[in-house]
């Protein structure tokens, strides 16, 4: 059986739920409600509040902040939570809040992601599973983001706007809109660049996946029509082709601008 090792310098709760084989490392504090799953390490100098659970095979890195109250004047001290999954690399510095009453209560963060030093998951956002976030990317309040997305360093998402899964967000842009499903977006106030072709090929999608999407983007995308009538050609013309249905999707469900190529 795996022993817990908890520094003699670490401040643990006694209500805080460890599993086996949980490191936690000097000067960490484990707050009174926190569950911690098998096998999570906390190196020194982390600090977790709230009511927080971190799935199985997370490691945490010096001064990351996890379960602390939202940043929002409309929170009230309501008994909000914070769930992270398994098998996460939080580095330093990573801030992720609670939910609020606004948002469901719970802010959620998929499996086998990365956060890299300074990233912010704000109160009440949904993110999948493989999501990258590099240095101090930034997701404000209610943003989701689907698996295997990946935003560049100090890019960052206004609340409640959607990255669709497998897309990319390229460093130090501004995202106000909605990327879809595979897109790739960058810019002050960021716009489609095309797909993310290259994470496509990293990931395996065969060449006629990807040929059927890029030419569903451009039909999307063209300058005739309005969106809603390419809309309704490309589920016309796609409908046995996955991928490119998500993408239909994720536009019709949208209730915020969908983020387009640059005029």
């Amino acid at each position: 059986m795996a022993v817990t090792d908890i520094h003699p310098a670490a401040m643990v709760h006694r209500g805080a739920q460890l599993g086996r084989g949980v490191a936690v490392g000097a000067y960490s504090v484990i707050g009174e409600h926190t569950v911690l799953d098998d096998n999570v390490t906390v190196h020194s100098h982390v600090s977790i509040a709230g009511v927080t659970r971190i799935g199985a095979g997370t490691t945490i890195f010096p001064f990351a902040s996890l379960g602390h109250p939202p940043q929002d004047q409309k929170y009230a001290g309501e008994n909000s939570e914070l769930h992270i999954g398994a098998g996460n690399v939080i580095r330093e510095h990573v801030t992720m809040n609670t939910g609020t009453a606004g948002g469901g209560m719970v802010t959620r963060v998929g499996d086998n992601g990365l956060f890299m030093a300074g990233a912010h998951v704000a109160h009440d956002c949904q993110v999948g599973h493989h999501v990258i976030l590099a240095n101090h990317a930034t997701l404000a309040g209610h943003v989701t983001v689907g698996d295997y997305a990946i935003l560049g360093g100090l890019s960052a998402v206004q609340q409640f706007a959607r990255i669709g899964q497998h897309a990319m967000i390229g460093g130090m842009s501004g995202v106000v809109d909605d990327v879809i499903p595979y897109g790739s977006a960058l810019g002050n106030r960021a716009h489609l660049g095309g797909l993310n072709i290259i994470g496509l090929k990293r990931r395996g999608f065969s060449r006629d996946q990807i040929h059927g999407l890029r030419n569903a983007y451009r039909i999307l995308f063209a300058a005739e029509g309005t969106l809603q009538d390419r809309l309704e050609t490309v589920a016309g013309q796609f409908g046995d082709h996955v991928e490119v249905m998500q993408i239909v999707d994720f536009i019709r469900t949208a209730t915020r601008s969908i983020c387009t190529p640059e005029n």
